[in-house]
C-alpha cells in the first residue's frame, strides 16, 4: 500500500549519499544487548552442552581407533610392492640433486609449479582484458551517483506490515537510451507513515540546507529523517509522540500505588505523550518556505499544530475544527495564512500572527480530502472532497462565499489534489 508521494526539488539531493557509521558507543550497547540474550541461552542449554560433548569424546575416540587399524593393514600390505617406486618417482620429481645449485627462482618456479607461473605475468603496466572489476566498480558508483538531471521521488509504502520510505530515481528519456525508474535507496520506519513532506531546515542548530523529509504517522509522531544517509536506523529528530520510558522512570514509581488502584476498577493505564504533542494520528503536513523554520500539522484528534523546527516544540495549537483535521497548506505568498480543511466539512483560513482570531470558514458538500493554493493566483484555493467533486474559492469573498466554479471529477473520493506551478491553470 503507497500511503504517501512527493518530488524533491531538483539540485536538493547529495550526488552520493553517506553511509551510516556507527558510534564506538553504540557498537558497545549493541554489543552488550547481543551479548546478555547469548549468556541467557548459553545458561539454559549448558548442561545439555556438557553431556554432548561427552558423548562425543568417546565416540570420536572409538571411530579413530578402527580408522587407524584400516589404515595400518593397508599400508602393510601394499608396502612391500610400492614403496621403493613411489620414493624414487618422488626423488625425480623434485631433483633434489640440483636444489641447492641453482639460483634462477625462475627456474625453481618453474620445476615446482611445473612451468604454469609465466602464464599470469604481463608487462609493467598491462592490465589482463580479462580482468574487468574496475570497470564494473566504476559503472557501480556512476549508477549510484544522483545527477543533477534526475529526477527524485519520495514514497511511502507499507507491505506485509512493514512501512518504509524508498527513494526513486527517475532517468528522463534522450538520446542515450529510454527512461528508467528504480528504486536508489530506502530508510525503514518505526510506523506507518501517513503523510509526507520534503523540507532542508537543520533542526540542529547548523544554519546549513539539509535534505531533509517530515513523515507523520500513526503513532501520533513526526518523524524528520536525513535523505542523504544511507542505512538510517533513527531520525534526525522526533516532533511529539510517546514519552520515553527511561525518562519517564521517575513518575512510573511515584505512581505504582495509584496504579494498583487502578486495577481493580480494570482501566487502561493512559500513554504518556511528550508535551505539545498530537494525541492521533498526523494526518496532513505542510513546510513554510519563507520562515523555513515553520511546520504545520493536521491530525486526527481535530486539532492544527504550528511547530517550531529550532526548538523542536509546538507554538500554536488550533482548535477551529471538530473532526479529522485532514489538510493543511502555507499561502505561498503570504507566509502567515494557513489553509485547513477537515471532515468537519470546513475549510478555514487563519494567519499563525493571531493564532486566537477567529477564522474565515467556508461549509462544503462533504469532508475535505485535500487543499491547495494557486500558485499563480495566490489569493484563491482549490478544495477536493469526498464525493470526487472539487471546488474553487477566492478568498477575497469572505466566509461562506460560494465557489467560483465546480467541478464533478472523480466516480469516487478525491484523496490528492496538486496544481501545476509551470502552467497557469493546471491542476
Amino acid at each position: 500500500m503507497i500511503s504517501a508521494l512527493g518530488w524533491l526539488p531538483k539540485g536538493a539531493a547529495k550526488a552520493v549519499p553517506t553511509v551510516t557509521q556507527i558510534s564506538d558507543l553504540e557498537m558497545e550497547a549493541l554489543k552488550a544487548q547481543l551479548e546478555g540474550q547469548v549468556m541467557d541461552d548459553d545458561e539454559m542449554s549448558s548442561q545439555e552442552d556438557e553431556d554432548e560433548d561427552e558423548d562425543i569424546e568417546n565416540d570420536s575416540e572409538a571411530k579413530a581407533i578402527s580408522r587407524a587399524k584400516a589404515v595400518a593393514s593397508s599400508f602393510k600390505a601394499d608396502q612391500d610392492n610400492n614403496t621403493a617406486d613411489a620414493i624414487e618417482k618422488g626423488l625425480k620429481e623434485l631433483d633434489m640433486d640440483n636444489y641447492d645449485n641453482s639460483d634462477d627462482e625462475d627456474n625453481v618456479a618453474n620445476r615446482v609449479y611445473n612451468s604454469t607461473a609465466t602464464d599470469v605475468m604481463y608487462a609493467a603496466g598491462e592490465k589482463d582484458p580479462y580482468i574487468t572489476k574496475d570497470d564494473d566498480s566504476e559503472s557501480e558508483v556512476e549508477d549510484f551517483t544522483i545527477k543533477d538531471s534526475d529526477l527524485v521521488l519520495l514514497c511511502c509504502k507499507n507491505e506485509d506490515e512493514v512501512s518504509n520510505l524508498e527513494i526513486w530515481i527517475y532517468e528522463e528519456y534522450d538520446n542515450r537510451g529510454e527512461g528508467n525508474l528504480y528504486v536508489h535507496h530506502d530508510i525503514l520506519l518505526p510506523s506507518f507513515p501517513l503523510c509526507l513532506e520534503w523540507l532542508n531546515f537543520n533542526p540542529c542548530g547548523s544554519s546549513d540546507k539539509r535534505n531533509l523529509v517530515a513523515v507523520g504517522t500513526m503513532d501520533t509522531s513526526i518523524e524528520i529523517w536525513d535523505l542523504d544517509i544511507l542505512d538510517n536506523v533513527e531520525p534526525v529528530t522526533t516532533l511529539g509522540g510517546k514519552l520515553d520510558p527511561e525518562n519517564n522512570e521517575g513518575d512510573d514509581k511515584s505512581s505504582k500505588s495509584k496504579d494498583k488502584k487502578k486495577k481493580d476498577k480494570k482501566k487502561k493505564k493512559k500513554v504518556q505523550l511528550v508535551p505539545g504533542s498530537h494525541e492521533d494520528s498526523v494526518l496532513s503536513l505542510s513546510w513554510n518556505r519563507d520562515f523555513r523554520n515553520v511546520l504545520a500539522s493536521g491530525s486526527a484528534d481535530t486539532c492544527v499544530k504550528v511547530w517550531d523546527l529550532a526548538t523542536q516544540k509546538c507554538e500554536y495549537t488550533l482548535k477551529h475544527h471538530q473532526d479529522k483535521v485532514q489538510a493543511v497548506c502555507w499561502n505561498p505568498k503570504e507566509a502567515s495564512v494557513l489553509l485547513t480543511g477537515a471532515f468537519d466539512r470546513n475549510v478555514c483560513l487563519t494567519d499563525a500572527r493571531s493564532p486566537t482570531a477567529k477564522p474565515v470558514s467556508w461549509t462544503i458538500d462533504a469532508d475535505v480530502e485535500a487543499v491547495d493554493w494557486d500558485p499563480h493566483t495566490p489569493t484563491c484555493f482549490a478544495v477536493s472532497m469526498e464525493n470526487g467533486a472539487v471546488n474553487f474559492f477566492d478568498a477575497r469573498g469572505g466566509a461562506g462565499s460560494k465557489p467560483l466554479h465546480a467541478l464533478k471529477a472523480h466516480k469516487k473520493a478525491a484523496c490528492a489534489l496538486s496544481y501545476n506551478p509551470a502552467v497557469s491553470g493546471l491542476f
